[in-house]
């Protein structure tokens, strides 16, 4: 055999053999290193009057919120952490339990919560201060007991500069919460650190220590926004926009007791960079004793993040949520106040199950198009990183298939008078495999 031949042989076997390498290439694209995680988050608890009166059990002499949550309750059970805003304080018994206007609930309840799954309830909201400093200081006693861990009201200094850190899955998460005030309460002189008030130097000092302790994703809770708007003020968006140039990659809302819109915000920072954030405006009423039009309205949020294992960068992938409606029976009735799962209860009754009637249904598709229309469509990035590399893959196998035909090409003559050896060469399953498949993919892309 003639030198250049050989070398031309080689050649071809040497692209052969690449190909194996080549086509597996898109299957090591997702890194094992990279975490998911899944924050579940809803809107403003308030316990009325008549709402803890129907979980009162006369024979028990104990408060069992628990049956109101029978319908949702699946929704927490695979979460990584789950996330919602206290509006209520519990004072203890000895101050009597109230309702609206200064709320006092039965301290029973952040025990319900905790066995529904509840990590993190947000404390800073106009009802903060319903039964002064000692209230506060009882409240965040009784979810210290409930094992359910608080960010916005503090009962120190220390306290209030002290970041709520949680890992979820690897991804070193802050939690922080403000509110717009309290109802006209006076924050006692001496106490200012008792409330996290919604103060830009405030918020970008909590910011920044976080980040300083190596926060790798900020979530902030904002109570804001008008009693009973379903759409975001230039106020919240001035203030989104600031947290989100600040480092903030999720925000929260609550307080107008209604569903406001969420979105992906992208902003521009006084340096011309670009950073995006998502804003649930406002998550509404998770439970309550309202009755307004929007107020029964709600939705449990399930907001993915991923971090990426190479790059290390944090970004919100997903954002859905199941849309929901507070029930509310005749006094008297057993379980009077319950969450229905709207999509539940239409899946149930085309089904044909007879666990709904038809009004129940009607209801239901009635009010969760009201839900999707005051929230808006759910949110995902439609970025397939698998899909990105997978079709750079494929340009790159298809550039090495015509490279390789190039050279057979020109230097046919050559090859040609060394059929047997070539033919040896891709009577090797696997090269011939990926010959076959390589040409294939350029088939029916290009020709």
């Amino acid at each position: 055999m003639k030198k250049t031949s050989k070398v031309m042989v080689m050649l071809v076997a040497v692209i052969a053999l690449l190909l194996p390498k080549i086509c597996c290439k898109a299957e090591r694209i997702v890194e094992p290193e990279d975490s998911y995680a899944i924050i579940t988050s809803f809107g403003d608890t308030l316990c009325h009057k008549p709402l803890f009166n129907a979980a009162y059990d006369e024979e028990t002499e104990n408060y069992e919120f628990s049956p109101m949550f029978k319908y949702v309750e699946k929704y927490f059970e695979d979460s990584t952490v789950t996330i919602g805003n206290l509006e209520f304080s519990m004072a203890g018994p000895e101050r009597g339990y109230s309702g609206y206007p200064c709320f006092n609930a039965p301290e029973h309840l952040a025990t319900d919560l905790k066995e529904l799954g509840v990590d993190i309830m947000t404390t800073s909201n106009n009802h903060s201060l319903d039964k002064g400093f000692s209230g506060i200081e009882s409240t965040l006693n009784y979810l210290d007991i409930a094992g359910i861990k608080h960010t916005g009201t503090s009962r120190d200094e220390e306290e209030q500069n002290t970041i709520l850190f949680k890992y979820l899955n690897g991804i070193k998460t802050a939690f922080l919460s403000y509110t717009y005030g309290t109802n006209g309460i006076a924050v006692p002189e001496g106490k200012e650190f008792c409330v996290n008030l919604i103060d830009e130097n405030l918020m970008l000092k909590h910011i920044n220590k976080a980040k300083r302790e190596g926060a790798e994703l900020i979530v902030v809770s904002m109570h804001w926004g008008v009693e009973y708007q379903t759409t975001e003020n230039k106020e919240q968006e001035r203030l989104a926009e600031f947290l989100i140039q600040n480092d903030v990659d999720i925000i929260l809302g609550s307080h107008p007791h209604v569903l406001q819109p969420m979105k992906m915000m992208c902003v521009e920072t006084e340096d011309g960079e670009e950073k995006e954030g998502l804003v649930i405006f406002s998550q509404g009423n998770f439970f309550s004793n309202q009755r307004d039009i929007n107020t029964r309205n709600t939705a449990i949020f399930r907001i993915e993040v991923k971090k990426d294992g190479e790059t290390k960068e944090v970004t919100v992938e997903n954002v859905s949520y199941v849309p929901l409606y507070m029930g509310i029976k005749a006094p008297g009735t057993e379980d009077r106040y319950e969450l229905l799962d709207l999509n539940e209860i239409i899946r149930s009754y085309e089904a044909g199950e007879d666990t709904w009637s038809e009004e129940m249904y009607n209801l239901s598709i009635r009010e969760r198009e009201r839900c999707i229309n005051l929230i808006g469509p759910e949110i995902s990035r439609n970025v397939n990183v698998e899909t990105i590399e997978s079709d750079a893959d494929e340009t790159a196998m298809i550039e090495a298939f015509l490279f390789g035909k190039s050279l057979l090409f020109i230097y046919y003559p050559i090859i040609s008078n060394n059929s047997n050896i070539i033919r040896n060469i891709f009577q090797n399953s696997t090269i011939s495999t990926n010959f076959n498949i390589i040409s294939n993919l350029y088939r029916t892309k290009y020709l």
